[in-house]
């Protein structure tokens, strides 16, 4: 068995007993432990700073300030937490302002159980869980991709490591003008760099039809 410290939540959520129902769900996992929990949006600001929590559960529709606002306030007072919005609500506009206020993943109480236990483990570690029947809707509630054919390949090269000056030399374009590209394709995923943008694109199933791109030419 691992001696590895369990990963401590924080469970914010409005309703009594789903929170209790969800801390004795979590509680019989070896590696979890539930050190708080919070009815509101103020009580989980105070018990953060409290408790120091690895990773906060914080559901969106709850009375007093909303999740999100929550979830914008607590980026304030702890820039580097790690939050996994739990989640009645499958609204993309819910989805997009909760990841746009920071949040590192989204899932639906619809989840079954081990991808709930999944999805923790993934938020504690650096990753970006999210409800797989939510990645597949919403590139489709916006009606279309947010990206352009082109950023949409320069997306791909990105997620290939390469350099603007190499996604410009690939696509014969100058170096200044992928630039613009890559900046585009962060600001419309509203990330902050190349590695937040494919994993966002991932979760968006930007990226899961891209597996193979033209050979690059090299210069003669």
């Amino acid at each position: 068995m691992s001696t590895d410290r369990p990963i401590r939540l924080l469970l914010v959520d409005d309703h009594p007993v789903m929170r209790a129902g969800l801390a004795n769900l979590l509680c019989a996992e070896d590696d979890f432990q539930v050190v708080a929990q919070a009815d509101d949006g103020e009580s989980a600001l105070r018990l953060w700073q409290e408790q120091k929590p690895d990773v906060c559960l914080l559901d969106v529709t709850m009375h007093g300030i909303d999740g999100i606002e929550t979830l914008r306030r607590l980026r304030q007072i702890a820039p580097a937490a790690r939050v996994l919005m739990l989640t009645s609500s499958e609204s993309p506009e819910d989805v997009t302002q909760s990841m746009k206020a920071g949040a590192n993943g989204y899932i639906t109480k619809h989840v079954q159980h081990d991808e709930l236990v999944a999805a923790i483990r993934a938020v504690h570690s650096g990753g970006r869980p999210m409800s797989s029947d939510l990645a597949d809707a919403l590139p489709a509630a916006g009606g279309a991709s947010p990206l352009s054919p082109r950023e949409v390949e320069v997306l791909g090269l990105m997620r290939e490591g390469f350099t603007n000056a190499d996604i410009g030399r690939l696509l014969g374009i100058s170096a200044r003008t992928a630039k613009a590209h890559v900046e585009g394709v962060i600001e419309k995923l509203d990330v902050h760099d190349r590695t937040q943008a494919v994993a966002r694109a991932f979760d968006l199933g930007l990226l899961k039809a891209m597996t193979t791109r033209p050979t690059p030419r090299r210069p003669g």
